[in-house]
């Protein structure tokens, strides 16, 4: 009677064993299916969290082995070289979004590949870039689109129109807006609102354009706040900010974070009224005018991205 209780006591354990060295083995195999990956990773992770690169390489190392995070910062000082637990889990969350962001990667190159219009130096950019704003960015110009304005006006035929409008050198616009006023474009205006759909298109996509607006975005952006009509008293311990403005790049965390706190008491966004210098391009008379009309269409185009670019990087 004890012998079977023994083997089934026995049975039991050996069952426990078993999961545990497969999922051990799972979590090695899966290690070593990234290492090549994984390789170039630890200087880039070195230096974005100024630990040397050897630490880096060692605990890595026991992460794709299986180990924890508390059994490696508490029984494997000597490998890691004393690394605590949050120094090691910042390292696993670097080595997890860099690993996402290589898969990334592999998929936009093998996208913009499929169009035939990856050329050596884009994809280049694309390989040895490492910030996930400037990947999209590069990407975006071939990322396929919905049905825009800007692509109904191409579909009309009015591209090369854009094209013309672009360059500002155009002595006789009138003249040559007459030639596109055909099919399905009625007027002038028709063939020039589509133009300027195309030159919005364009001017959104431009990552010179978009790294301006970000710049200017993070230096003089306004963060606002103010109560809603009807939550004076729920909000009342958050009064401070039922009228409150300040810009961004002074706003203290302890503000930020009141203002987090007091949604929906009060609502609160970042604002920034104006497009940068760069993105206003010089406008020569006469075309330079058909031009403004696309810049300023641009606003909503790189607004909300700006707002939630940095709002990301703050909060």
């Amino acid at each position: 009677m004890n012998l079977n209780v023994n083997c089934k006591c026995l049975d039991k354990e050996l069952a426990g064993w078993s999961k545990i060295n497969t999922k051990q083995l799972s979590l090695r195999f899966k290690y070593k299916e990234t290492t090549h990956m994984v390789t170039s990773f630890h200087a880039l992770i070195s230096r974005i969290l100024n630990i040397p690169v050897g630490q880096v390489e060692r605990t890595i190392g026991l992460l794709g082995e299986g180990a924890t995070i508390p059994f490696i910062s508490r029984y494997r000082k000597e490998v890691t070289g004393g690394l605590d637990e949050v120094q090691i889990g910042n390292i696993k969350d670097q080595l997890d979004k860099l690993t996402e962001l290589k898969k990334r990667k592999e998929s936009i190159l093998s996208s913009i590949e499929e169009q035939g219009k990856l050329t050596p130096e884009l994809k280049k950019r694309i390989e040895d870039s490492w910030d996930s704003t400037e990947i999209e960015d590069l990407y975006l110009p071939y990322k396929p689109k919905r049905i825009t304005k800007a692509e109904i006006a191409r579909k009309k035929g009015l591209e090369p129109l854009a094209r013309i409008v672009m360059m500002q050198n155009e002595r006789d616009l009138p003249a040559r807006v007459a030639a596109f006023i055909k099919g399905e474009v009625k007027n002038a205006e028709e063939a020039l609102q589509g133009a300027r759909d195309i030159i919005a298109e364009w001017v959104n996509e431009n990552e010179e354009a978009r790294n301006a607006v970000r710049n200017s975005f993070s230096h003089t952006a306004v963060i606002t706040s103010k109560v809603i009509k009807g939550k004076e008293e729920e909000g009342a311990k958050y009064l401070d900010y039922f009228e409150f403005s300040e810009t961004l790049n002074r706003i203290s965390s302890h503000r930020l974070l009141a203002l987090r706190r007091g949604d929906p008491a009060c609502k609160h966004f970042s604002r920034h009224d104006g497009l940068p210098g760069p993105v206003e391009t010089p406008f020569r008379e006469g075309t330079g005018r058909n031009i403004r009309p696309s810049i300023d269409s641009c606003r909503r185009f790189f607004q909300a991205p700006a707002e939630t670019f940095h709002r990301n990087r703050i909060c």
